[in-house]
C-alpha cells in the first residue's frame, strides 16, 4: 500500500499499464515517478478547460485557435495557453490511481503545467482504472520558450491506497532521524513545526550573498532544446539587499528562494509540497514541489527551492517566515535507485539552485558587483 517506486513503475510499463508512442528513455523512470514527454503537435487555446463529459478531441475544434508542428515551429509565447498530447498513455487497473505535477526544472522556469484526461473533471488527478490518452496544458508566465518533441515537462506518480503520515507519525520519525534541521544556525527555526498533517517550513533570506532570484521582464527566448544553454544573468535578477532579513515581494512577479531548513526524505517515504495556503499569505509557493525518496539523505540534507508568486497585493516576508507546507507519504517499497544515486539527479545537495537549463554565471557576476 502506498506510492509505487521505480521497479514497480517499470513493471507497469512491462505489463502494458503505461504505453508510449515513442521509444522509452533511459532516465525516464525516476525513484518514485515517471517522466511524461510532449508529442509533436501543439494547440494554441483560447482558454484553459476541463473536458468533463466530453473527450478532449471533441472540444479542441472550438477551443483551439490553431495547431502547429513543434518540430518546425518550436516556440511557445509567454502568457499564452497551449495543449500538447503526450506520447504516454494509460491503461490502469482498477486499484491503481495516479497524479501528475511539473518537474522541478519546469517549475523553476515559471512554467505552469497540468495534465488532462479524457472526460476528466480535475487537473493532474488520474482516477483508478483510467484508460486513454494524456494531454498537457502548458502556460509560461515569464519566458517565451523554445521546445522540442519528447521534452519532459511533467512527471507522474502512481498509488495503491495513498497513505500520508499523521502528525504523530511525523514527530516520531523526526525524533528518530530528523526530517529537517538547521546546520550551523543555532536558535533558528523557532517558527517551524509539525501541525495539520505536514511540516510548516520557512524561507531563507539571510546567510548567502544572493538571497533569491527574480525573473527578468525583458528576457529573450529560453531554449529547452538539448544542447542549448543560456546565461542565467540574462533571465534572472539576483536579490542581494536583504540586510535586515525582510523583503517586500511585488504582486505577480516570480521569485526563487531557498527553504531555511535543510530537508531529508527517508527511502521509505516521499514528500509533497502543497501549492497554496491562504492562511500563510496571498502567494503561491511552488509549482512542482515533489521530493523523491532519498532527497537530502546522502548528506546533511538539501534545501527546498520555493517558486513564489505573490497575488493581488505586495507581501512582506522575513527570514524564517513559514510560507510552505510539506507532507510525507509512504512508499509501497523503497526504490532501487534513490534520489541522487546513479540517475543523474539535477539537484542533489542543492541550495538556491536555478533550473538546469541555465549556465549559472552569477558567481562570476558577484565578484564584479559593486
Amino acid at each position: 500500500m502506498g506510492t509505487l517506486s521505480d521497479c514497480q513503475i517499470r513493471g507497469l510499463i512491462a505489463d502494458g499499464c503505461v504505453a508510449s508512442a515513442m521509444e522509452w528513455g533511459g532516465r525516464q523512470v525516476q525513484p518514485a515517478s515517471l517522466d511524461l514527454r510532449i508529442g509533436s503537435v501543439a494547440y494554441r487555446l483560447r482558454s484553459s478547460f476541463l473536458p468533463l463529459e466530453s473527450s478532449v478531441s471533441e472540444l479542441l475544434p472550438d477551443l483551439s485557435l490553431y495547431s502547429f508542428d513543434i518540430q518546425s515551429s518550436p516556440f511557445l509565447e509567454k502568457g499564452a495557453v497551449y495543449l500538447v498530447p503526450l506520447f504516454e498513455s494509460l491503461a490502469l487497473p482498477p486499484f491503481l490511481s495516479a497524479k501528475a505535477n511539473p518537474k522541478s526544472s519546469t517549475g523553476r522556469l515559471d512554467v505552469f503545467t497540468r495534465v488532462l484526461t479524457e472526460q476528466g473533471d480535475r487537473f493532474d488527478d488520474i482516477p483508478a482504472g483510467y484508460s486513454g490518452k494524456l494531454y498537457l496544458e502548458i502556460f509560461s508566465r515569464s519566458f517565451t520558450l523554445k521546445i522540442h518533441p519528447g521534452l519532459a515537462l511533467c512527471q507522474m506518480r502512481f498509488f495503491v491506497d495513498r497513505r500520508f503520515l499523521s502528525d504523530e507519525e511525523m514527530m516520531l520519525r523526526h525524533q528518530q532521524s530528523p526530517l529537517y534541521h538547521f546546520p550551523g544556525e543555532i536558535g533558528q527555526g523557532t517558527r517551524d513545526r509539525i501541525v495539520d498533517g505536514g511540516l510548516y517550513l520557512g524561507v531563507r533570506l539571510l546567510g548567502d550573498p544572493i538571497a533569491g532570484f527574480r525573473a527578468r521582464p525583458d528576457a529573450g527566448i529560453l531554449s529547452l532544446v538539448p544542447g542549448d544553454s543560456q546565461r542565467a544573468t540574462e533571465f534572472w535578477e539576483p536579490i542581494r539587499e536583504v540586510s535586515r532579513g525582510e523583503l517586500i515581494l511585488e504582486p505577480e512577479k516570480f521569485y526563487l528562494f531557498a527553504s531555511k531548513a535543510k530537508i531529508r526524505v527517508p527511502l521509505d517515504l516521499a514528500a509533497e509540497m502543497l501549492p497554496f495556503d491562504a492562511a500563510a499569505g496571498e502567494l503561491r509557493t511552488h509549482y512542482a514541489g515533489f521530493f523523491d525518496p532519498g532527497f537530502g539523505m546522502s548528506g546533511e540534507g538539501a534545501r527546498g527551492v520555493l517558486e513564489v508568486r505573490p497575488h493581488d497585493v505586495p507581501f512582506r516576508v522575513v527570514d524564517g517566515q513559514p510560507v510552505f507546507k510539506l507532507r510525507y507519504e509512504r512508499m509501497e517499497r523503497p526504490p532501487d535507485l534513490p534520489y541522487g544515486q546513479g540517475i543523474g539527479s539535477s539537484y542533489t545537495h542543492q541550495g538556491l539552485n536555478i533550473s538546469r537549463y541555465f549556465i549559472n554565471d552569477f558567481n562570476v557576476a558577484e565578484k564584479n558587483a559593486p
